[in-house]
């Protein structure tokens, strides 16, 4: 078991449970929450990457999984293309 991995992972969660469930768009750094037309869309998209990816951190942190620098590279290019998608596609 990692620790590492598993507090990732916790934080992971805490932050997807108050993007996604309570719709604190203001946690999320570099998207500006005035110009973006839907914020529950938002709120949803990112609070649900958030919990897929704190999945992902528990259970690797559980597991004797390998390849952590791998999975740290799917979360931040997850959130790049999640920053770029939001900018393009839902700002005014």
């Amino acid at each position: 078991m990692k620790a590492d991995l598993l507090i990732i992972g916790g934080i992971l969660l805490l932050l997807g449970f108050l993007i996604g469930v309570k719709k604190k768009t203001w946690l999320l750094s570099g998207f500006n929450e005035k110009r973006v037309a839907d914020k529950n869309k938002l709120s949803v998209l990112v609070g649900g990457y958030n919990g897929i990816m704190s999945m992902l951190f528990i259970a690797a942190g559980v597991s004797s999984f390998q390849y952590v620098q791998g999975l740290i590279a799917v979360l931040i290019i997850g959130y790049v293309v999640l920053l770029i998608y939001v900018n393009v596609k839902m700002v005014e």
